[in-house]
Order: C-alpha cells, then structure tokens, then sequence
C-alpha cells in the first residue's frame, strides 16, 4: 500500500499532466491555420524558432506578391502569365491572365503594384520582343476581382533569357519606380541612354516626373546588374536588392541621380564615381530577391541562399546588420511583404531552379513579433 507521502506526489503530477493538457488545447485554440508539413528543425541563426504557418499551397512558379486593401494578396505567376487571388476563406482563384506574357528564361510575368488612388494593378511583363508594364483596372471585390482592359504604361525595355529585372512599387511620393536589368548586355547600366541596368522612377501614366535626376529622362539611379527587391524604410528611404555576378550580391541605399558601379564594380570597390553597397553577401549565400520594410528593418527573400535575410538599419543609413533566418529550410525565396503585422514568404520552387517539396509553391506566414 502507497505511504500518504507517495499519494500526495501522485496526485501532485495528475494535476500538472491535467493542467498542461487544458493550456495545450487553449493555445492550439488559437492558432488560426494548419502548419506547413513537417521540415527540419525551423530553428534560426540568432533569432527565433518560430515555425511558419501555410497561407496558401499550390502556386506555380510565382514571382510577385501584392496587397489589396481589405488584406486581399494578390499573386504573378511567371510562366502562366496568370493573377492569383489568395482567398481569405482559403484557395486560389484566376482574377485573369495578362496577354502577350512570353516566358522563357527569368521572363514571364513577374513584378505586381497596385495604385488605391485608382484601384488599379500594374504588371511588369516579358513580351515577345521586349519587356514592359501594363495597368489594369482592378474590377470587383474580395473572392470576386477581375481585370479591365490593359493600359500602356512603359515597353521598350529590352529582354533576354536572364536579368530582365522586374520588380515595380510605388514610392511613398506616389510615383512608380521600376528595377531594371542589364538584359545580359552590360554595357546598358552605364549608358545614360539605356533604360535598362537602373532603377526608373514614373509618373503613374509612365510620363517623366519634372524632378527626376536628369530633366525628360526615366532613370532615377545606373550602374545596376540585376535590381530585384525594392523597399522603403520609416525614413522613405529606397533600398533595392541586386543580384552580383559571381562574387557578390548588394544591398543598395538609393540615391537620386547615383551610380552603382556595374560593370565597372562588383560589390564594393575604391572608385569615388559610384555608390558602394550598404551591405553585399556571397552569391551563395543570397541571390537577393523581394524586400519589405517594417520601421527600420528590412526582410529580403534570397533564392540561391535559401533564407530570409533580416536587415537592421542605422537611423543615419550610415550602417546595416543581418541575420540569416529560416537557412535551408523552405528553399528558394522569391518574395517577402508585410501584411496585418504578419511577415509572408513566397517560396519559387517550382520554377525549374528549386526542389520542390510537398504542398509547393506556397505562402508562409510569420508574425512579425517572432522575427525581432
């Protein structure tokens, strides 16, 4: 027969297994999705062990993320020229398919913005022989959008099967501004004639703003290989994302009117005509993709590093720090973006480059508080 010492310590762990078991069921109570299928350990360098959750499965070779007011996310997907809806209830649905999308390469349809001030979408697209930005009205409502007829914004820019650029957002002066690549011709980030290799800043009908850099032209800032990410801190300053060439990969402070030193420079270097990155990595470590801001710290998707990339920012932009998050263990990133104080990924693993793994290509979803 048990002592009373040996019943009392019995009934002290019944009520600790009870207890544990009541706060497991009200924590799991909150959680407001299924998480992704089982991965590797989803611990990161020096911040968080916070695994993220699945938002959406099933996209195809995506490419751009984009929010429409009333938490609406909206997706490019490269190769099949489509726009997905990421629906609130669950699912994708087609909002429509931009024509004349020819995809070969990195081409296809892959940079989105959206304009509140007209409710309209603005796509970055390869054409046949060139690439260009069209905008469409953004008809409907959640679980109901569709595109009107296209608008001509922006075409001419040249195209190749790699460094087409791509990414467009609009500034916080409301103007859209463009990344660019060289097309594989590197002599276009230098040449103040070419809009390729730059970063190009638009009126939203794609006209010249009076106050660009240089009177009547669209480049904003040259000497860019690759821009694939552009974001604006609390400051409103730019920051863009470049993919390198064999060496080093860039994260750029924008300035008005600045050259970037490609081809000249690949990452830093001691000539006094061009801007020196605020940050650069090994190839290996990043092919910078998509970037998003929250106050002064950055979050950037890499592809080939296979990681986020979490950017803190001095308040003078005289310096930056980062710190790999997620390494390995979602493949290639393609895009990141902040919405209802969550942090979204989107992995680019069936794009032809990646791996893909069970319930790809997919959103993920972060809170923000996990990643600081």
């Amino acid at each position: 027969m048990a002592s009373s010492e040996e019943l009392r310590k019995r009934g002290k762990t019944w009520f600790t297994l009870i207890a544990l078991a009541i706060v497991s069921l009200l924590l799991g109570a909150c959680v407001p999705s299924v998480p992704i299928d089982p991965q590797p350990s989803a611990e990161v360098s020096g911040s968080t062990s916070v695994t993220p959750l699945t938002q959406i499965s099933g996209l195809s070779a995506p490419w751009s993320m984009v929010e429409v007011p009333g938490t609406v996310i909206l997706v490019s997907e490269r190769d099949s020229g489509r726009i997905m809806e990421v629906l609130q209830s669950g699912g994708l649905r087609v909002v429509g398919t931009v024509s004349g999308v020819s995809a070969a390469g990195e081409g296809g349809l892959l940079g989105l913005a959206y304009r509140p001030a007209d409710q309209s979408l603005y796509a970055y697209f390869s054409a046949e022989s060139d690439n260009r930005i069209v905008k469409f009205p953004l008809h409907g409502a959640a679980s109901d959008f569709s595109l009107g007829p296209p608008t001509p914004v922006l075409s001419g820019l040249a195209k190749a099967n790699n460094h087409n650029g791509g990414r467009i957002a609009f500034g916080p002066d409301g103007k859209l501004y463009v990344g660019t690549g060289d097309a594989g011709a590197t002599a276009h980030a230098q040449d103040p004639a070419s809009l390729n290799g730059k970063i190009l800043r638009l009126n939203p009908d794609g006209s010249v703003p009076a106050d660009n850099p240089t009177a009547g032209s669209l480049v904003y800032s040259s000497g860019h290989r690759n821009v694939q990410g552009l974001a604006w801190d609390a400051k409103g300053r730019l920051w863009a994302s470049e993919f390198g060439q064999n060496t080093w990969d860039e994260l750029n402070l924008i300035k008005a009117g600045g050259n970037y030193g490609w081809p000249e420079v690949e990452g830093e270097g001691a000539d006094s005509r061009f801007i020196n990155p605020a940050l650069q990595w090994k190839t290996s470590e990043a092919s910078p993709s998509g970037l998003t801001a929250s106050g002064l710290t950055l979050y950037m998707a890499a592809l080939k590093g296979e990681r986020l990339w979490r950017i803190d920012l001095a308040a003078d932009g005289n310096s930056a720090s980062s710190t790999p998050l997620y390494q390995g263990q979602y493949g290639r990133l393609r895009d990141a973006l902040i919405s209802q104080g969550n942090l979204l990924l989107l992995t680019n693993n069936t794009d032809g480059r990646g791996s893909p793994r069970s319930q790809d290509d997919r959103i993920l979803r972060v809170p923000l508080t996990a990643l600081r």
